[in-house]
């Protein structure tokens, strides 16, 4: 919502620069994803290998 308003404003006060905004979102949008999903990547297999070295902490502990 509070994005809606912006642009709004945006458009009020210089309609050109609001319009190319809502043009080139979706293309930003699309060449920055590639980049989302290394990070979720990146972020699974970090925590995939934190858990492997936990592991034998995390079993002395039960003990």
């Amino acid at each position: 919502m509070l994005r809606f308003l912006i642009w709004c404003v945006l458009l009020i006060i210089c309609w050109p620069l609001a319009i190319a905004a809502l043009v080139l979102y979706p293309i930003v949008w699309l060449v920055l994803l590639p980049f989302r999903i290394v990070g979720i990547t990146v972020a699974g297999v970090l925590a995939l290998v934190w858990a492997l070295f936990a592991l034998p902490a995390r079993a002395i502990q039960r003990l």
